[in-house]
This record gives C-alpha cells, sequence and structure tokens, in this order.
C-alpha cells in the first residue's frame, strides 16, 4: 500500500509533464503574430509541402513548396504560369529556370524563413496546404481574410487538443 502512495503521484507527475512536453512535428498556424495556436498540421522533418494559392492579378495558379529544416520553412521551388506583376523573371543563387509545358518553374531554391505571414484570400485566392498529396483549403479552418502566421514547431498534446488539426 506505501509503494501505491509513491508510486501513484510519480505516475502522475510523469504523464503531466509527458502531456505538456512538445514532442510532434507539425507546421502551425498562429493568430497573427501572437503566440495563439490556430491549427497545425503533423509534418515529419524534410518531407514536402506546398502552398497553393491563384494570384489576385492574373488570376492563375501559383504553387511554392517547402520544407522544414532546423526548424526554418525551407523554399525549394515556385511554380507559376504567368510573368504578370508580382512573379519573378529572374533566379537567385543556385536556382534554375525552367520552362516545361506552358508554366515557369524556379527550382533548386534555398530560401529560408523562421515564419510566413498569410492573409487568406477573402473572393479568388483561394489558399490551400497540400501535403501528401491531400489539398486542405486555409479559409475552411481559419476563415477568409484571416490573418495567420505558419511557423515550424513542436506541438504537445496539450496544443493538439487545443488547436485544430487540418487533416482532421
Amino acid at each position: 500500500m506505501k509503494a501505491l502512495f509513491i508510486c501513484l503521484p510519480l505516475f502522475m507527475t510523469i504523464n503531466v509533464f509527458l502531456f505538456f512536453l512538445p514532442i510532434v512535428n507539425a507546421i502551425a498556424f498562429y493568430h497573427e503574430d501572437q503566440n495563439d495556436l490556430l491549427g497545425y498540421l503533423p509534418v515529419r522533418d524534410d518531407d514536402l509541402f506546398q502552398i497553393q494559392y491563384t494570384h489576385s492579378i492574373h488570376l492563375t495558379d501559383v504553387k511554392e513548396t517547402y520544407t522544414l529544416r532546423n526548424n526554418k520553412i525551407i523554399q525549394t521551388e515556385l511554380e507559376y504560369e504567368n510573368f504578370a506583376v508580382g512573379m519573378p523573371s529572374n533566379v537567385e543563387g543556385e536556382g534554375k529556370f525552367l520552362e516545361k509545358d506552358g508554366k515557369f518553374f524556379i527550382k533548386n531554391m534555398e530560401r529560408e524563413f523562421s515564419y510566413i505571414d498569410l492573409r487568406i484570400g477573402q473572393v479568388q485566392a483561394d489558399h490551400r496546404i497540400v501535403y501528401q498529396g491531400i489539398s486542405y483549403k486555409l479559409a475552411d479552418f481559419f476563415g477568409p481574410g484571416s490573418w495567420v502566421r505558419i511557423k515550424p514547431a513542436k506541438i504537445s498534446i496539450w496544443q493538439q487538443v487545443k488547436g485544430v488539426n487540418i487533416r482532421e
């Protein structure tokens, strides 16, 4: 009986600790520039994901490809269909420019971001995040016109309970 009184509090302390320990890699979505976790997408390091949207001026799809590495977001590729306003016409660093099937690609990019601020389009942008071939419309989770900050994060079980897993 004495062992129960010793083991039970120890067991409960360990469980509470594990409940708040950040252990799951995720793309985390925060409310504006605050630390209010709105949602998350569990990912593995070095997995690719995309942010896709319809460009507001030339109304064609743009695909930005990223990966998470060393707690940073690394842009690796950009795909677009039109050189109109807001789209690059040259490359930086080791990037390679290609044209294929009427689309333009900038590959081998290594643009590094601590976070990405994104205003979710209200009308035409239709911002989506694509992971493992599945597309998630961001307005469905965070509302059109919302400002979200996208950051790599390790999240705890508690944060998973509080936030919205956009895969579910």
